[in-house]
């Protein structure tokens, strides 16, 4: 079971992380440009996932939000949230501001860095 863990971990995180840095140093990003994107990207990812599967009741359903309220989860993928749905059709999200703050400051982030990555490779190569 942890051999299964560790190859999932590799080919979910590992090989996508080494991947993008190879492309970076190959086209001459610098070191703090990757390793920003890398961490804001990978803060998207985790947070988008949080935020839109934050109703479900994985193993334990009396933590779920929605427990008690007779509501049911929904979760929406883009922009990342969690609902329930209530008896009288109504959808309460179940995150907060903060945390949609939290997801929108990475993705902003790793947007902000390829965009400034792309200029600075597009820089160099007018020079050379």
């Amino acid at each position: 079971m942890t051999l299964i863990l560790l190859f999932a971990a590799t080919a979910i995180i590992g090989i996508p992380t080494a991947t993008v840095w190879l492309l970076g140093r190959r086209a001459k990003v610098p070191s703090w440009m990757l390793t920003v994107f890398l961490l804001a990207g990978w803060l998207t990812v985790l947070a988008g996932w949080a935020l839109s599967q934050r109703a479900q009741p994985f193993l334990f359903p009396e933590t779920s939000p929605c427990y008690g309220t007779s509501g049911t989860p929904v979760s929406q993928y883009f922009p990342p949230d969690s609902f329930c749905r209530h008896a009288d059709g109504e959808l309460r999200t179940v995150n907060g501001a903060n945390s949609k703050l939290m997801f929108w400051s990475a993705a902003n982030t790793t947007l902000a860095v390829m965009i400034g990555a792309a200029f600075l490779w597009r820089h160099q190569r007018s020079r050379s």
